[in-house]
């Protein structure tokens, strides 16, 4: 069973994300999950790889607000395919739609995360180039069937179906496109960690 990273302040994951979550349960740290609810809208005139830093901010401070002895950290993905935000489908139709854009282009997808803790807020951007190959109707279909993509910006997850059969090629971090730097992540947590001293690990 693997051990629990303890922190000096408990820790609240601000999504309801499940790869989000399992990204940072396997990276040690033990959390509690806390839905952000937030208008989601941003300036129209805002460049589009700040979008995500603008919006993991909204969901962090409302939670801040609420839970001042504690970390916070949010998170947000987009996906960016020819200077346009491709955000999580309405429907299978829409989400066919995207798929067939992403089919055999390159896009950018980019994950914002804010941390906000007792003594500061720290926000980062991270992005990945990711190549898709030119998807059989099929395959894009079956996808779809399956709703898979429903949940997911562009319609996709990297460690599905889709993303293991028609991803050619990732530049950048892997857990980037899946939703959460992790690495990012634990160097802005490491100042948290207790000590091993101090610390309690749990089997």
């Amino acid at each position: 069973m693997q051990s629990t990273l303890s922190l000096s302040f408990p820790l609240i994951l601000a999504s309801n994300s499940p790869r989000r979550r399992e990204i940072l349960g396997q990276a040690g740290f033990a959390f509690s999950v806390v839905a952000s609810d937030i208008d989601e809208s941003f300036p129209g005139d805002m460049p589009l790889n700040e979008v995500p830093v603008f919006l993991s901010e909204k969901k962090a401070r409302v939670l801040a607000d609420i839970n001042p002895h504690a970390i916070i950290l949010a998170a947000d993905t987009v996906v960016i395919l020819d200077q346009f935000i491709l955000n999580k489908p309405n429907d299978k139709s829409e989400a066919r739609e995207m798929l067939q854009l992403l089919s055999g282009k390159t896009h950018e997808v980019v994950t914002g995360i804010t941390l906000i803790t007792p003594n500061e807020t720290v926000s980062i951007a991270d992005s990945a180039m990711v190549s898709f190959r030119a998807l059989g109707d099929w395959e894009v279909d079956w996808y779809v069937k399956g709703g898979f993509g429903l949940d997911k910006a562009g319609a996709y997850g990297v460690q599905d179906f889709i993303g293991m059969a028609g991803i050619e090629k990732i530049d950048g971090s892997f857990y980037t496109v899946m939703g959460l730097p992790i690495f990012h992540v634990f160097n802005l947590l490491t100042p948290y960690i207790l000590d091993s001293k101090q610390a309690q690990i749990q089997f």
